[in-house]
């Protein structure tokens, strides 16, 4: 299973009136760790043909960060099978160690000509092994 990480800092437009990170905020940085990812590997012909759409999303908040913490954000594609992908995501603090928010999200594969959900190929399944 292939990872995928990054490195982020909260700024101060990460933040809500507490001055913690916006819940809101987590959610896009899990949708932005996965197109990341996705496109890291993806190759043009596949882009051109396919994309993905969210069908569920389960989000965990097990701490907060605040203005300056460092966070390591890392992705796996922890299943792939008929249409649909399950992804992890795992937001760490990266000088403490603690585990900030863990998410997963099902994702339906889509053919882009036709805008209807498609078998997963074996390219693309292979794309995060």
């Amino acid at each position: 299973m292939q990872t995928f990480e990054k490195t982020i800092t909260v700024t101060k437009t990460d933040l809500d009136q507490l001055n913690h990170v916006n819940n809101v905020r987590y959610v896009q940085w899990v949708q932005d760790i996965a197109e990341s990812h996705w496109l890291k590997n993806v190759t043009k012909d596949i882009l051109d043909n396919f994309f993905w759409v969210l069908l569920s999303h389960h989000i965990e908040y097990k701490n907060q960060a605040v203005l300056g913490d460092v966070l390591q954000l890392k992705t796996y594609v922890s299943k792939s099978e008929g249409i649909t992908s399950t992804r992890y995501v795992e937001i760490t603090n990266k000088n403490t160690g603690k585990i900030i928010v863990v998410s997963e999200t099902k994702w339906c594969f889509m053919n882009a000509t036709t805008k209807r959900p498609t078998r997963i190929t074996p390219e693309v399944s292979t794309l995060f092994d």
